[in-house]
């Protein structure tokens, strides 16, 4: 004998079917409906630090921030009862960015100016790859992230090493350099060294002996290649695990070039971009 379900579970399958159904009506509705909201609030914590604009309708602006925190707040407390597994939704990633998405507007009660915060909510956009799913947009964003976590250990060491480099480098230019020249303290050589690798360069702080600017053309050179390096062991890493997820179709053969070597998806030759026969 089954037995019959409480109102509280049918109202908590009716609320997942709402909150979690992407492919659903009502839930591409609720979809829609949070996105347009999403936009709605980031775009009133942008005019609310618009001077004239916030004097005019300051009021405005944070009843309206306050309706759609609201929205937010029973949304993210539906998501939480909805499922039978509630601290899985709290403790991953969406369910962490739905917490902070409300927290600043709770904060400025106590702390005014928090709500500027709000402004995080533009990291609630990443739900829209999950909304459209699109496939290729689903697998193109699995294999990125796993480029990302196998190349972690490389660019860790590879940061370790850039860091003891800004030291070393920033010591010696304290040396050379001195107070007269603005470099004041180790601290402050560092941060030069650092605005300087990365080819920002505020000119606040400049080398004038020879030495100096001599030691300051090679920290920009030496940038480049710590711009280059990061970018390159993920791409190195994406492209693996590009390879290793698509097959090579050797009955995809160009009728213009003759090339075989194509990958089971690939709709267009490789080497003359015609288009490739579907078998």
């Amino acid at each position: 004998m089954t037995r019959s379900k409480s109102q509280f579970e049918v109202f908590r399958e009716k609320i997942k079917i709402v909150l979690y159904g992407t492919n659903t009506v009502l839930g591409r509705m609720f979809d829609l409906v949070l996105l347009g909201l999403i936009l709605l609030s980031v775009l009133l914590v942008m005019m609310e630090t618009v001077e004239g604009i916030d004097q005019k309708y300051h009021s405005l602006l944070i009843i309206c921030e306050w309706i759609i925190t609201g929205f937010f707040t029973i949304e993210y407390i539906l998501r939480i009862i909805s499922i039978q597994k509630p601290v899985k939704y709290i403790f991953s990633f969406y369910g962490i960015i739905d917490l902070m998405a409300i927290m600043p507007m709770y904060l400025s009660l106590f702390f005014p100016g928090a709500s500027i915060l709000s402004i995080i909510r533009a990291l609630r956009f990443l739900r829209l790859f999950k909304i459209l799913h699109i496939p290729q947009i689903s697998q193109q964003s699995i294999q990125l992230k796993e480029a990302m976590e196998a190349s972690k250990e490389k660019i860790m060491v590879f940061i370790y090493f850039v860091l003891i480099s800004t030291i070393i480098i920033g010591t010696v230019m304290y040396l050379v350099e001195g107070k007269e020249s603005g470099f004041t303290s180790i601290p402050m050589s560092i941060y030069w060294t650092i605005v300087t690798l990365t080819t920002v360069g505020y000119g606040d702080i400049s080398p004038q002996t020879p030495l100096g600017q001599f030691i300051a053309a090679l920290v920009m050179i030496l940038g480049y290649g710590i711009i280059a390096v990061p970018t390159g062991i993920v791409t190195a890493e994406f492209a693996k695990k590009s390879l290793r997820n698509n097959t090579v179709n050797t009955n995809k053969i160009c009728k213009k070039c003759h090339s075989q070597l194509h990958f089971d998806n690939a709709k267009y030759c490789h080497e003359c971009g015609t288009e490739l026969p579907n078998n």
